[in-house]
């Protein structure tokens, strides 16, 4: 079994297929809207197994890590190193288990939903270190110091002003 690092992946035959492959994971390619899909070759047949469609392309490479393992065994390049002991095993080889066990590894990996940030009602609510960034958010808002005051001699609309003084 080696990882798809190992041989380098072919280039795609046809333009369509090269522009919408994966870079990284093997039978891997982006749908529109940015879904991803998968399917495998059975091995000495033209025919191919569909595994499906993806929110993610790591949920689409794992399915094609179970599909990989079905129809070759230990000799199946994988996506991913821990796939031959993370992943189910199809009961048997036919295309409808392999797909409903590709289909079981995808969703094991289904990332967790983004959580709804809601504002609170609290008006104290701020967020940890927020009140540094309220502070120079504000001091952009004031006008600069003038840089000699009155005292001094000088008046405020001096245009030319001397750094150093000998």
């Amino acid at each position: 079994m080696t990882v798809s690092s190992a041989p380098p992946k072919r280039r795609a035959g046809r333009t369509k297929f090269r522009e919408t492959r994966h870079p990284i994971y093997k039978g891997v390619r982006c749908r529109n809207a940015d879904r991803w899909v998968c399917e495998v070759r059975e091995p000495n047949k033209k025919s191919r197994i569909w595994l499906g469609t993806f929110p993610t392309a790591e949920m689409a490479a794992r399915a094609h890590d179970v599909a990989a393992l079905a129809l070759r065994g230990r000799q199946a390049c994988l996506n991913f190193a821990d796939s031959a002991w993370r992943l189910p095993a199809p009961e048997s080889s036919s295309p409808r288990d392999i797909q409903r066990a590709a289909a079981q590894a995808a969703e094991a990996f289904r990332p967790d939903p983004p959580e709804k940030l809601v504002p609170s009602d609290d008006p104290f609510y701020m967020e940890f270190g927020m009140q540094e960034y309220l502070d120079m958010a504000e001091g952009l808002l004031i006008d600069p110091p003038t840089m000699v005051s009155e005292d001094e001699g000088g008046s405020a609309s001096d245009g030319d002003l001397s750094l150093w003084n000998y």
